[in-house]
């Protein structure tokens, strides 16, 4: 059956930078949130698709939780931005066909297996007519392309690259660039992790949400996961080990939710959110986790699958009392629109 798809993807991902000279691209702004809420959504929220780390799990034990591996929306009533296509991204996609959403945007964190499977899963991808954007900072190995290539190949996937190459053009972005998609602004920064790996800062009408997983801390507080969240609503942040399970872990690449803890306390955010939980994790185990985060920072949740939060909603939370000045948007902004 997949020899006999047909794959148009428009991909004509862009900048358009606001500098004289420049060459001007554009990116459409994506359909609203609503048009799956069957409502509007003016906030800035979020919805987790999948919020496993290393790889997904099946398991009477874990369907509280979820066993899909990253991937969420960031929504506002004018635009949608999928971040990660982890294998929740595969539900979120017959999901958009069943609603008759032809356009699509994926930031990708990094390009380690979990955070890229749903990927040849994304139904879009394989219809005519469908737009779908994929943009990443350089993951210091290979080109984007080369690095797509390798997900649709023999004997692994049974759809070559060839087939969809055509119509596929991929945006790889500056480490530190800022950038609009429809009427969010976006900041990236790149974290600690083994390969290169980026957060995202997305800001909209006051409001901002931050998403930084796979990401290992350091004896003091990141200074630029700090400027990065500084002032933020809510903050996602990797969390697969405990406090206890780190020290034989150090150099993966991952952290803990009391190293999250530290970090929003220190940047001044109301709401932290735990993600990347280990697949072995069980639904009471991340519960009880959930519970002593809590116990240290008030506010701080453990994402689930479905779950949905709406950054003005942060604010009614029990937030540390700390000044700090919200991060700038330096440099050249470009707009992805």
């Amino acid at each position: 059956m997949y020899e006999n798809m047909i794959v148009i993807i428009w991909l004509r991902l862009g900048v358009r930078r606001r500098v004289a000279g420049t060459k001007a691209a554009y990116i459409p702004v994506m359909t609203p949130c609503s048009a799956l809420a069957g409502g509007t959504m003016a906030n800035l929220s979020v919805r987790f698709l999948g919020v496993r780390g290393s790889i997904a799990t099946s398991h009477d034990a874990q369907r509280l939780v979820g066993g899909n591996t990253a991937c969420l929306e960031i929504c506002t009533d004018e635009t949608r931005i999928i971040v990660d296509a982890g294998t929740g991204l595969r539900t979120l996609g017959n999901e958009r066909l069943a609603a008759g959403i032809k356009h699509s945007t994926i930031l990708l964190s990094h390009l380690h297996w979990d955070h890229v499977a749903g990927l040849p899963f994304f139904s879009p991808i394989y219809i005519p007519g469908h737009r779908v954007h994929i943009a990443t900072g350089p993951n210091g190995t290979m080109p984007l392309e080369q690095a797509m290539q390798r997900l649709f190949v023999a004997p692994f996937f049974p759809v070559e690259y060839a087939t969809v190459a055509e119509q596929l053009v991929l945006r790889e972005l500056a480490p530190r660039e800022t950038f609009m998609i429809g009427d969010i602004t976006v900041t990236m920064a790149k974290l600690n992790h083994p390969d290169p790996v980026y957060g995202f800062r997305f800001e909209h009408d006051g409001q901002t949400i931050v998403y930084a997983t796979d990401t290992e801390h350091y004896a003091c507080v990141d200074p630029t996961l700090k400027k990065l969240a500084a002032g933020a609503d809510i903050l996602i942040y990797d969390a697969q080990y405990t406090p206890a399970e780190y020290p034989s872990k150090v150099g993966w690449g991952h952290s803990t939710w009391a190293a999250g803890a530290d970090l929003a306390r220190a940047a001044g955010v109301p709401q932290l959110v735990l993600f990347h939980h280990d697949p072995d994790r069980t639904d009471v185990q991340v519960a009880a986790i959930e519970a002593d985060a809590r116990a240290n920072l008030p506010g701080t949740v453990a994402a689930r699958e479905g779950m949905i939060l709406l950054a003005n909603d942060a604010q009614s939370m029990s937030a540390p009392s700390v000044s700090v000045t919200p991060v700038a948007n330096n440099g050249q902004l470009t707009a992805l629109i």
